[in-house]
């Protein structure tokens, strides 16, 4: 990802830019940050990039002109995404932070004295963004401050990506307290859950700890947390009929826009899709109600709804799933022991065993860090991933290993995976799949006799 800094002290931006882990991944190429001097880019012949307010007023403003040019000038003519960072911008916030890791090229538009003059602002189309209730004398160390927390979010920018997903803030949650050696400390002992091996036990104690951690320092993140956990032991009473609307909550991806008891209208921030659990036509439709015009994907589990849905939405039902769940706590045995994440350069050989047109998505599913491969030595056996939604899949083994452990490993590898992130392992299998119903069946998954569907736009 590339950060464009417009900015009057540029090496202020590289020396804040060259340590520890940014430093890290600068050099191996994941992250690139390119401080813009603005003041190249002024016509006034002394380099003047201020002058004074009209209606006047105490301090100087950065006039138009320079700050204009020189966004124009790392743009060229892309339409870049900008932030100013400024005091008086909407909070920056982990989520925002995802929102900009998407991006490949971001710029970040540094202040002085009092601002800018509004018009640059206007005319770039800047987001104005805060990193907080107090000013500071430039806009550099709020724009190293987004850098870090956006970069970190980068695959392999973090020497583990389980890292970004198991902190501080994610699912509404302060993180759990850590421990390291000696397992005595000036006479205060490791918690003994924590030497247990119980992976089962030590989950259950962080997700505790981070509960009355939040209540006590963040009382307004926990009322959050609990408004949507209250929402998934609702749903959890029907969890193999609403399993996709609940792994959505657990991972924290799901706005949800209604909810009238077990009737909920919600979308995935992820991957906009839209979704709805209910099991009444009337409130089904109250929900459709709710939903936008131009959704391209909804999701439901009440079939007498479709009907509705290709009228209200001129969506129509492109696949009818069961869905099965894995419902228990503990890790799931895997008797096949190499499997690793997929490499990109073996993406020709999963595009042609998967599907036809698999290839974009599989890339996408690689280069997220969710796609993995079990080895026979350096021979691929099979593959598995999980996909944009969260749902597990992508499974394929190769005909030589077939009715060998590579199949059921491969599965029991993402359900540990959900499991070890915080969600709930489930599968969407097409109603045809008798195959994959039987082996999930049998390695202890519980697949729901009711359907949900998936309704698309046909040009989608």
């Amino acid at each position: 990802m590339r950060f464009h800094v417009l900015t009057l002290f540029p090496d202020m931006i590289r020396q804040g830019c060259d340590n520890s882990i940014l430093k890290r991944a600068m050099e191996k190429g994941l992250v690139e940050v390119c401080p813009e001097d603005i003041r190249d880019h002024t016509t006034e012949k002394h380099g003047k990039v201020d002058d004074y307010t009209y209606g006047g007023g105490a301090g100087m403003l950065m006039q138009a002109q320079p700050v204009y040019d020189a966004w124009q000038h790392v743009c060229g003519d892309k339409k870049l995404r900008t932030i100013y960072v400024t005091p008086q911008g909407s909070l920056f916030s982990q989520e925002l932070a995802k929102e900009f890791a998407k991006e490949e090229e971001l710029v970040i538009l540094c202040g002085h004295y009092e601002g800018i003059d509004e018009r640059a602002l206007d005319e770039i189309g800047a987001e104005r963004i805060s990193i907080g209730d107090y000013v500071l004398t430039g806009g550099e160390l709020p724009a190293m401050v987004m850098i870090d927390a956006i970069s970190r979010l980068i695959p392999g920018v973090l020497g583990s990506d389980e890292s970004a997903e198991t902190e501080s803030l994610e699912g509404d949650l302060l993180e759990y307290p850590q421990y390291s050696r000696p397992e005595v400390w000036h006479g205060k002992s490791v918690p003994a859950v924590l030497l247990s091996g119980d992976h089962a036990k030590i989950r259950e104690w962080r997700t505790k700890e981070s509960e009355k951690r939040t209540k006590k320092v963040r009382p307004d993140l926990y009322e959050k947390y609990k408004r949507r956990q209250d929402l998934i032991k609702l749903l959890m009473k029907q969890k193999k009929e609403n399993a996709y609307m609940i792994d959505c909550l657990m991972r924290d991806t799901a706005e949800v826009i209604c909810a009238d008891g077990a009737q909920v209208l919600a979308r995935d921030k992820k991957t906009d899709n839209w979704m709805i659990c209910c099991d009444d036509l009337e409130a089904g439709e109250k929900l459709l109600s709710l939903v936008p015009k131009d959704c391209k994907r909804l999701i439901h589990n009440f079939a007498p709804l479709n009907e509705k849905i290709k009228e209200v939405l001129g969506l129509e039902v492109g696949d009818e799933c069961f869905q099965s769940v894995y419902t228990q706590k503990n890790l799931m045995p895997i008797a096949h022991k190499d499997i690793r994440p997929y490499p990109m350069e073996a993406l020709e050989y999963a595009a042609a065993n998967y599907g036809t047109n698999s290839g974009p998505y599989i890339a996408d599913r690689i280069k997220a860090g969710e796609f993995f491969a079990a080895y026979d030595g350096d021979k691929i056996a099979g593959f598995c991933g999980v996909h944009a939604g969260g749902s597990l899949g992508l499974l394929y083994v190769d005909p030589t290993y077939r009715r060998t452990s590579i199949g059921s490993s491969l599965a029991s590898y993402l359900v540990n995976l959900a499991l070890e992130r915080g969600g709930f392992p489930y599968a969407h299998i097409r109603i045809s799949n008798e195959a994959s119903v039987k082996m999930q069946e049998k390695m202890g998954l519980y697949v729901g006799k009711r359907t949900i569907f998936w309704t698309y736009r046909k040009d989608f």
